[in-house]
């Protein structure tokens, strides 16, 4: 838009005149304007004095310096460190400080906002945005019932239930609302010699390597904890206050009935997989196990974080007050785990859905 060559104070002054008895071709021959442009600055301008405007002008820059300086004594220091955080929008300022210089001069609205130079659109502008409460509540509900799921997991969830939002909105929801749990690592020694690297083993179809690993829970329970390392399937979970090798082999044969027996069995070097009963079970059936390093729980990498993701948000989150009740529990979360649970290195698919796949489907997906 072109600016106009005249100063506010002098359409004002020429207003004035023209009230107080000049005429309006008089005042447009002395300035060297047409008639149409006179009766746009009064329907602008029209009752507002040179006073108030120069009051009014001196509020405008009174708001500007506050802004521009924040908190500070200066406003050269808006940008240096330890300023104050986010400030309100000046919009809304602006919003709020028309309404009272309406209120206060008996102006209209298109004079107040013509001398602070801000749009009419922009004040009577009204939001737009989507109500997020019905979403909010959900991502709330989902982290009361999974405590240890993040802003990815809980938006493949949502994606399950139809909410069509990305991403990045859940991530802000969820940070809004407080929910994001800071996880204490614990601090490692530096060994004096680094371990030499092994390979990780892959399963490379569904019933290719079994992996299996005990997990102790406070001093009453252990977990024989048994997964398929290719679909990441949980098949079976032993609760008991002790673990032996027949009971070992007896949880191997309850999953053979259902499933084809692994090629390879992945283990460490606990008792109850060293002895002979699981060494002979093992023979008898043409498969092979694969004791990991002693001191080395990498070497079965993904069972062990299997472990993690049970302790966290089944054993740590419930009060196990009997053997019975543990086993309920931990079946419970072992059919959540396989059928509902988004695993993130099955791209978001569930253990379930993934096993459906045929194998080396992601080798034919276009690239």
């Amino acid at each position: 838009m072109k600016k106009s060559r005249f100063t506010e104070e002098q359409i004002v002054f020429a207003l004035k005149q023209a009230e107080l008895g000049t005429s309006v071709l008089e005042v447009c021959h002395k300035l060297g304007i047409s008639d149409a442009t006179f009766y746009t600055w009064r329907k602008k301008c029209g009752g507002i004095s040179p006073s108030e405007l120069k009051h009014m002008r001196q509020l405008e820059g009174r708001e500007s310096k506050v802004e521009e300086a924040g908190c500070r004594s200066e406003p050269r220091q808006n940008h240096a460190a330890g300023c104050a955080g986010k400030k309100d929008l000046a919009l809304a300022r602006l919003r709020e400080w028309g309404r009272d210089l309406q209120a206060r001069y008996g102006a209209s609205e298109r004079q107040v906002f013509f001398a602070l130079r801000v749009s009419r659109s922009s004040f009577r502008y009204r939001s737009v945005a989507a109500d997020d409460s019905a979403l909010r509540l959900r991502i709330r509900k989902i982290t009361e019932t999974r405590g240890h799921y993040g802003y990815r997991r809980v938006h493949v969830m949502l994606r399950r239930e139809g909410w069509r939002d990305n991403h990045k909105r859940i991530y802000r929801l969820y940070s809004e609302q407080g929910l994001s749990l800071r996880l204490k690592r614990p601090r490692r020694n530096k060994s004096a010699q680094r371990r030499q690297p092994q390979p990780q083993l892959q399963g490379l179809y569904p019933n290719h390597v079994f992996v299996s690993d005990a997990l102790f829970d406070g001093h009453r329970l252990r977990l024989l904890t048994v997964i398929d390392l290719y679909t990441r399937e949980c098949l079976g979970i032993c609760v008991g206050p002790n673990l032996r090798s027949t009971e070992v082999a007896e949880m191997l044969n309850t999953i053979t009935l259902r499933r084809p027996l692994p090629q390879l069995l992945k283990t460490d070097n606990d008792s109850e997989f060293a002895g002979k009963m699981l060494d002979k079970w093992v023979y008898e059936r043409g498969s092979r196990i694969d004791f990991s390093r002693p001191g080395t729980p990498t070497d079965n990498a993904t069972v062990e974080s299997f472990n993690g993701k049970l302790r966290q948000e089944c054993l740590n989150e419930n009060w196990l007050v009997s053997l019975e009740d543990a086993r309920c529990k931990i079946e419970a979360w072992c059919i959540h785990y396989n059928q509902r649970r988004p695993h993130s290195a099955l791209g978001w698919m569930t253990p379930s859905e993934f096993a459906e796949k045929p194998a080396g489907w992601q080798n034919m997906q276009p690239t």
